[in-house]
């Protein structure tokens, strides 16, 4: 007895101190009731550790303590409650990583505590299967859909249509849940829940029982269930809007936005408070948003919504058949063990009492018969396939090993794509002037205008170039000119000087000269002597070769003068301009004012190009 109330003592101290902690997260302050109870359960979860806990964990659960064949009526101890709820949490701690584990005996006391302060406030110590199933199924975490399915199993016949009474008696179960977390005036359970929840329906199939608990808005008496879940959904859900009253920069979870209030958007906590300012009130109908999404999405989705020809809606779930899946029938297996037939113990009623009379040995020697000749038959078969399954394996490896190969040379591709990318950014990225040049407009024009001079400088001395071979071609006829008549030749007659025109290049080669040709190029069609003197070897100085061969024919011209002043009269004059006529343009450049680029040597101006 006093080991009893000691223990009474200690759930009764849990419970108080699992309460304190709800009340010190100011839930109370929530202006909706709604929200207010959701909340609260999902606090509730969250602090008893259920909300890493789905269904499918739960039913499973159940099977291992034999919950699964016990009457929905059945009622048991505490102790087992306990046993349920340590299957679970130490299931969960394996399924954990180690970093995450939780305290299992923590979250084991405060849920039963909870579920005990629900259905057994008298501390009777009894609780039966229906409400252990109705109440973790609630709780749970999860998919609504999979715990709205699960209940209907438990309230719904074999033919799958749900019976009205079980119904009723689920939500009795369900909606003690707000009332432990004392929000029964809002939902507390009446007679006239149940016929309000499916008032047309005579009867409730799973799809229609979906259909009204998973609508918008769901039944009013269950209202919490959906929000709940959306609750757990929507706790990190980032939105980059500014509250129109806390003025936050963002918002975590729900956002709400005004109908009537042009942009006037509230955080979750600033619309569950009730706040408001400006010309915005309470009064004013809000929409709940779940996600963010940006005004160039939404426009996207508002192009394909109304382009698409089908209903952009989703359905609220899949369609189930109407009539439940059969369970498998294992009546009839039976087991092969150390060379004997046994039969299965699930044999069904007719079969064990066939066995069991008397008067049907024959009939049970022939059954055993033919089950060994079943048996013999079935391992001959598996012996084949056990050889064509080696066969298939082997094929399987070969073509497994191949597989890996292809996918060991598609990644090994992918390296080398990455690896050059690298490289090429590593490249780019030793070019800092480039990016400094790319971000910057004003060194995008410097580099512009130093291309275009670039530019004006090549054309410059393409331009040069063609003077200077022009003025080579010049001086090798004049040379040629000079030895013709030097002071040991011959005198040319006229006809003779005037028939030796000085050749000038083409308007294509003219043009085919670029600043790129080595100067070397540009003696092309130039006899040997000036070759000679403006060859470019290792050593040679392209300016003093040019000063050396201006000497050169300076002296010559010299003499030639002298000589021909020599002459007396008409013949004079008359050789003279035979002579001037081919070096004119030669003459031209020499006596015009000097340009730059030009040096003054002995009698006249000499025109150099570097």
């Amino acid at each position: 007895m006093i080991e009893d109330r000691g223990r009474s003592g200690d759930i009764m101290a849990e419970r108080r101190q699992l309460f304190a902690e709800m009340r010190a997260q100011e839930l109370d302050c929530i202006r909706l009731s709604t929200y207010r109870t959701a909340c609260k359960l999902r606090f509730v979860q969250k602090k008893c550790n259920l909300h890493l806990v789905d269904i499918w964990n739960v039913i499973e659960a159940f099977r291992e303590n034999g919950l699964n064949t016990m009457d929905l009526n059945t009622e048991f101890t505490v102790a087992r409650l306990e046993a349920i709820l340590s299957t679970i949490f130490y299931q969960l701690n394996k399924r954990m990583p180690t970093t995450h584990q939780i305290n299992v005996e923590q979250s084991i006391s405060m849920l039963l505590n909870f579920l005990l302060a629900a259905y057994d406030p008298e501390s009777l110590g009894k609780i039966s299967v229906f409400v252990v199933k109705m109440a973790l199924a609630t709780i749970c975490g999860g998919k609504i859909l999979d715990k709205l399915r699960y209940i209907f199993s438990q309230i719904s016949d074999p033919g799958g249509i749900m019976v009205y009474s079980q119904f009723d008696q689920f939500l009795k179960e369900v909606l003690k849940l707000p009332m432990t977390v004392f929000e029964a005036p809002s939902f507390g359970y009446t007679e006239q829940a149940t016929r309000t929840c499916f008032a047309q329906q005579k009867k409730v199939s799973l799809n229609t029982f979906l259909d009204t608990l998973m609508s918008d808005p769901p039944p009013q008496c269950l209202v919490w269930l959906p929000l709940m879940h959306r609750l757990a959904n929507v706790e990190n859900v980032f939105h980059p809007v500014e509250c129109s009253y806390c003025h936050s920069e963002s918002m975590m979870g729900f956002r709400y936005r005004c109908q009537q209030c042009h942009n006037y958007q509230l955080c979750q906590d600033c619309f569950w408070r009730g706040h408001a300012n400006g010309s915005h009130s309470n009064q004013h109908q809000m929409k709940e948003y779940t996600s963010w999404k940006s005004p160039a999405k939404k426009l996207s989705n508002a192009l394909s919504k109304s382009l698409s020809c089908a209903s952009s809606r989703e359905p609220l779930h899949p369609m189930f058949p109407d009539m439940p899946e059969k369970p498998l029938n294992l009546a009839h297996i039976v087991k092969y063990v150390g060379g004997s037939v046994t039969l299965s113990p699930l044999l069904s009623p007719p079969v064990n009492s066939l066995l069991e009379s008397s008067n049907h040995q024959d009939e049970e020697h022939s059954l055993i018969a033919r089950y060994a000749a079943r048996l013999a038959s079935d391992a001959q078969q598996a012996q084949q396939q056990r050889v064509s399954n080696d066969i298939s394996f082997s094929l399987d490896a070969n073509k497994q090993q191949r597989q890996l190969i292809a996918e060991l040379e598609s990644k090994n591709r992918e390296i080398l794509q990455e690896i050059q990318r690298l490289r090429v950014q590593h490249e780019q990225a030793s070019q800092p002037p480039t990016g400094t040049a790319q971000q910057n407009p004003t060194l995008l024009a410097e580099l512009r205008l130093l291309r275009q001079r670039k530019d004006e400088l090549e054309q410059r001395m393409s331009a040069l170039q063609e003077s200077r071979r022009e003025l080579m071609v010049q001086l090798e006829q004049l040379m040629l000119l000079l030895k013709t008549q030097g002071p040991g030749s011959p005198r040319s007659s006229p006809s003779h000087a005037v028939s030796r025109p000085i050749p000038m290049p083409t308007q294509s080669e003219s043009a085919g000269t670029t600043p790129t040709h080595t100067p070397q190029d540009s003696l092309m069609g130039v006899g040997g002597d000036v070759q000679e003197a403006f060859a470019q070897g290792p050593r040679r100085n392209l300016r003093n070769d040019l000063l050396v061969a201006a000497d050169s024919i300076t002296n010559t011209m010299s003499s030639l003068v002298k000589e021909l002043n020599s002459e007396g009269g008409s013949e004079t004059e008359s050789n003279m301009e035979l002579v001037s006529s081919p070096t004119s343009d030669l003459l031209a450049q020499m006596t015009t004012k000097p340009r730059a680029g030009g040096i003054f040597h002995g009698w006249g101006y000499v025109s150099f190009c570097q």
